[in-house]
């Protein structure tokens, strides 16, 4: 049966309007925080401050206010959260509730620009196949020609990518397609891309290949290498690594179909480590990168992989299949030692990996696992300054006898029924070096509900938090908050 095909380009930002003019006759949107709200005063007659009153408009955090203003032109008016930290987030509320038109954005002078442009961006996000789509509001923020290719803008294409391939359904996102997007993408941007297929793929990623061998959609692993133009041969290498599982059924231990419904995002992983490796590649970082994405589907069939099979892996340790729903590790345990042949500066891996994450941390919050403690510090520091958070999880050497098999190295599951995400983390150590710096982040990759700059469905978690602290990571230096070579 022939694939489906469905060619994915990263989204032009259509929700913005570039203007030369920022005195023009497009209508403005002022934040305002509660107890701070003298800009009414100053934009609004009487009877606009008493139409706002009556509203019980008084700037608190998702307050909403369209009013008519002393010229006639409507004005709107969003309450802000308390100063002193950033709210990105906020900002998607102006693209779900400002009336359809070209608005310029005022807000308080602690407000970073980047911040009302990347949220109003996320928050304009949409996701549908429809044959035709209905007419709608047509709601755009004024920004300058150097904002519409700037790092927020850039950022939020390349949330919008990892969004739209973790959306796409399955029928239309295969090993195949998710490979060549990142084929596409990559290569768009310099890279050299090489897809791993067939014989090699076998020989060279054996755990992969015995993963997807039930499905009739054959894996793929896709290898990059890009070097910023400011780098050399001696820059901080990173390497990525994502978990592109296009659709897991579970294998012969088959998931309830309440447990498979959401597993067109179990790619989040690979999804999301794309869209990190072109917001770094769009910002022209000065260091070296690789990126390596196991596409694959976890299928039933005659030829899948079944319980207590044992396979041989790249690094030439057997693993026996304890579960075949526990195969998002199998995938990433090849990549893991390639990566690691290379001696990356900081090798970095991305996954849908447990629930156990899930119940420990719920949705919002990835999984963060690392043998380093000044990774660690760099990250949890950055997710914070930048409203993207992970918590941080122990690597409990107590339990890596969890994972012992009887007749192989090790198997890919514990059959105790606790501590599933430090387990799972535990079994993907045993592919990284020692001496090898490596993260490991075990995310969820999806919102279950709708909320300002975050529309349900999948999502991204993380990569901001990561693209800002490469410069601890990898030792580069930053310099009017653009990061230089060192």
């Amino acid at each position: 049966m022939a694939e489906k095909k469905q060619k994915l380009h990263v989204r032009a930002a259509e929700c913005l309007v570039v203007t030369a003019d920022s005195a023009s006759e497009e209508r403005f949107v002022y934040g305002v925080r509660a107890g701070e709200d003298a800009v009414l005063s100053e934009v609004l007659s009487k009877e606009g401050i008493a139409f706002a009153h009556a509203c019980d408009f008084s700037g608190k955090p998702g307050q909403f206010l369209n009013v008519q203003g002393k010229n006639g032109v409507p004005v709107c008016f969003i309450g802000l959260e308390p100063a002193g930290q950033r709210h990105p987030y906020q900002f998607g509320q102006l693209a779900r509730d400002l009336p359809s038109g070209d608005w310029q954005a005022k807000m308080p002078d602690d407000i970073e620009r980047d911040d009302v442009l990347l949220g109003f961006c996320l928050g304009a996000y949409r996701y549908a196949l429809k044959v035709k789509d209905k007419p709608g509001q047509k709601t755009r923020l004024v920004v300058t020609k150097e904002e519409s290719k700037g790092q927020a803008v850039e950022t939020a294409r390349s949330v919008w990518l990892a969004r739209d391939l973790i959306n796409m359904p399955a029928n239309l996102l295969g090993p195949k397609q998710l490979a060549q997007t990142a084929y596409d993408v990559l290569t768009s941007l310099g890279a050299e891309v090489d897809v791993i297929k067939g014989k090699e793929l076998r020989k060279n990623y054996p755990l992969v290949a015995h993963v997807g061998e039930g499905s009739e959609r054959r894996p793929r692993v896709a290898v990059a290498r890009w070097q910023g133009s400011g780098a050399s041969k001696k820059s901080p290498l990173l390497s990525l690594v994502g978990k592109g599982v296009c659709f897991d059924s579970g294998g012969y231990d088959l998931k309830p179909s309440s447990g498979m419904l959401r597993m067109k995002k179990d790619m989040g992983g690979a999804a999301s480590v794309l869209a990190l490796a072109r917001l770094i590649m769009t910002q022209d970082l000065p260091i070296r990168l690789e990126v390596r994405l196991g596409c694959v589907e976890n299928s039933v069939s005659g030829r899948a992989m079944r319980p207590l099979d044992v396979v041989k892996s790249r690094a030439g340790l057997t693993v026996e299949i304890g579960n075949t729903d526990a195969e998002g590790r199998l995938v990433l345990a090849d990549l893991l030692t390639e990566a690691g042949e290379h001696q990356p500066d900081l090798l970095l891996n991305m996954a849908t990996l447990t629930g156990a994450a899930r119940v420990a941390l719920g949705p919002d919050l990835p999984a963060l696992f690392t043998n380093s403690d000044k990774a660690a510090q760099a990250l949890l520091e950055a997710g914070q300054q930048q409203a993207d958070p992970l918590w941080r999880l122990p690597l409990w050497q107590g339990y890596a006898g969890w994972i012992n098999s009887s007749v192989a190295d090790l198997s890919n599951i514990t059959y105790k029924p606790h501590a599933g995400a430090v387990t799972a983390a535990l079994f993907l150590e045993r592919f990284v070096t020692p001496d090898q710096k490596w993260v490991h982040i075990d995310t969820y990759a999806w919102n279950d509900s709708a909320r300002p700059g975050r529309p349900e469905g999948g999502d991204s978690p993380a990569i901001r938090a990561v693209f800002a602290a490469c410069d601890v990571l990898l030792n580069i230096t930053k310099k009017n908050g653009i990061i230089k070579k060192m």
